[in-house]
């Protein structure tokens, strides 16, 4: 028999939610799969998600939802709940925060594998053991990654202003309506610096980010591959120089020295980092985490960690180039450009303010220029926040 204790914490969570707004994400994702797994960095929605699937499909699902990081689970096991919850008919087993819990990757395999009729959905803050842990689960449990708000999505949560989602084509060809958002800029500057993450409407926003931050560099990470308190340290001074100097190219003999590292740790220190949704790194040929391309730019993840961490000052440069990496990276192919910023297919792109010139993309086919503070483009000029409407 299921505990009663994990029903009223699932109608607790679920009371906490609404379908007022719903991330992008989920119209996404093959729910009907008998195994997904929802990776992403912490604070993005990923459990507000899961609690919101379950809502709309109240009527058709005989669903638990548990966290997995509860107390409750240092003294029992997910195979034992999932084998109680099947005796009363359970048919969705939606399973949070499951790095926190030992051994996850082996226990998923005996429920999905003994019984055959459970749909599992699982979720973590850390995709750091979700990615080490998905060996065991290949070909059972389906991943998908999720990322903070996009622009179109903060002006509908925030604002209640909706927005379609535009094609890259659409964005490139400058075929936005500007009809629908007559007045872009300003709400444009406040999503730059706190409008990526959901949390941020509920207070006291950069002290919870500054927390996600500490507890990603001193605790996930060095859970995950096994470091000791003072080298998750030092991962917080190369965050800190990361914030001071991103997007640069890394030099990772002079940032060895000033960490007291060996040079060869470097690149696996960026690749965590980069996992668990603290840095960007723009490589020279097919992107994504698992490209072998060579790293040409490390950046801060997004635009709200760099006010967090203090690296926006003057440099608009940079948060300009942060934000269309960041907004492009999800749904397109974002690698680096010999002769300019950015490359995405057959298109290259040169990031600037409004004075920005385009003799670095004259020669060049497909070349566009991106310009920060206007409102609409025309011919080969694409105006900077237009990308954040791409999903």
């Amino acid at each position: 028999m299921i505990d009663m204790h994990l029903m009223d914490y699932m109608r607790e969570q679920l009371g906490l939610v609404n379908l007022d707004f719903v991330r992008y994400k989920h119209q996404t994702i093959d729910w009907s799969l008998r195994m997904i797994g929802l990776v992403g960095g912490r604070g993005v929605g990923k459990s507000t998600l899961v609690l919101q699937h379950i809502l709309m499909e109240r009527e058709r699902q005989n669903a638990l939802y548990v966290s997995a990081d509860r107390s409750y689970f240092a003294q029992h096991t997910l195979v034992e709940v999932a084998t109680d919850f099947i005796k009363e008919g359970g048919t969705h087993l939606y399973i949070d925060e499951i790095h926190k819990y030992p051994n996850w990757s082996t226990e998923l395999k005996e429920i999905y594998d003994g019984h055959p009729s459970l749909h599992i959905i699982f979720t973590g803050s850390s995709v750091l053991d979700l990615l080490r842990g998905q060996a065991d689960l290949s070909r059972r449990a389906v991943m998908y990654s999720m990322q903070g708000l996009s622009f179109r999505e903060y002006l509908e949560m925030f604002h209640r202003i909706e927005m379609p989602v535009y094609t890259f084509d659409d964005i490139v060809g400058n075929r936005v309506d500007p009809a629908i958002l007559p007045h872009p800029l300003p709400l444009f500057r406040q999503y730059l610096r706190e409008g990526y993450y959901p949390f941020s409407r509920e207070g006291a926003f950069f002290s919870r980010l500054d927390q996600i931050v500490t507890q990603t560099l001193e605790v996930d990470i060095p859970q995950y591959a096994s470091m000791t308190v003072s080298t998750g340290r030092k991962l917080r001074r190369l965050m800190a120089i990361v914030a001071q100097s991103a997007p640069f190219k890394p030099d990772y003999s002079s940032i060895a020295n000033a960490l007291g590292v060996s040079r060869n740790v470097l690149p696996d220190y960026f690749l965590y980092m980069e996992r668990a949704g603290m840095i960007g790194q723009l490589r020279d040929e097919t992107g994504g985490l698992r490209s072998l391309g060579k790293v040409e730019k490390v950046f801060v993840d997004n635009t709200n960690l760099m006010y967090a961490l203090g690296n926006v000052g003057t440099n608009m440069g940079n948060l300009r180039e942060t934000f269309f990496y960041n907004q492009t990276r999800d749904i397109c192919d974002t690698i680096s450009s010999k002769q300019s910023d950015f490359v995405i297919g057959e298109h290259t792109f040169e990031v600037g303010g409004k004075k920005k010139g385009g003799a670095q993309i004259e020669e060049i086919p497909n070349g566009h220029i991106v310009k920060d503070d206007i409102e609409y483009g025309h011919g080969r000029v694409v105006p900077l926040w237009t990308f954040g409407l791409l999903y």
